[in-house]
């Protein structure tokens, strides 16, 4: 064997190793970036659903946050109804018609004079209310009508006041009105 056979022969073995380890590198190479690929599909996924979630929970948020605005708006709205109503309701009882007034301060009176001293009214109703009772005229009280009644001691005070009357049934009465108003 010669020389040139023996350097045929050795290169011959370093291209066949140099191929071998050409072609190792060039799988490894592949196995490297498929990983890498399928790595950076999996984290694409993971962010993508990151964000859809983030989307989601802010639009629901947001939806709710608009609901919550309707409402508040919707019992303002009932809100303002309800007191232009009772409004309305006061403004009707401070233009009740004489007889009414009359009627109403005669039976409230009769109702409650036993046994108490001293009778309040307004202004407009004062000398109606000494020609029904016998009781001592205490004074004038800021009110759209009615009267208060107290016992000599003041210890006992009977609230007749039409402002407080209609006050109180507003308020017993506030659901069935809201009911009849909105259903």
């Amino acid at each position: 064997m010669g020389l040139d056979a023996i350097v045929g022969e050795i290169k011959a073995k370093g291209r066949a190793e140099a191929d071998k380890i050409s072609e190792e590198t060039e799988q490894e190479v592949s196995r490297i970036i498929a990983d890498a690929e399928a790595a950076a599909a999996r984290l694409k996924t993971a962010k993508e659903e990151a964000v859809r979630k983030e989307i989601e929970r802010l639009r629901q948020q947001e939806l709710s946050s608009a609901n919550l605005e309707v409402k508040k708006a919707k019992l303002n709205a009932r809100k303002e109804i309800l007191d232009d109503v009772y409004e309305a309701a006061k403004e009707s009882v401070k233009k009740l018609p004489a007889e009414k007034n009359l009627k109403l301060l005669k039976s409230i009176i009769e109702k409650n004079e036993n046994n108490n001293a001293k009778i309040y009214s307004r202004d407009k109703d004062k000398a109606t209310v000494k020609k029904l009772t016998k009781l001592e005229y205490a004074g004038e009280i800021e009110c759209i009508g009615g009267v208060v009644i107290e016992n000599e001691g003041g210890t006992e005070v009977l609230d007749f006041r039409y402002d407080t009357i209609l006050k109180d049934v507003s308020e017993q009465s506030l659901k069935q009105v809201s009911d009849v108003l909105f259903g």
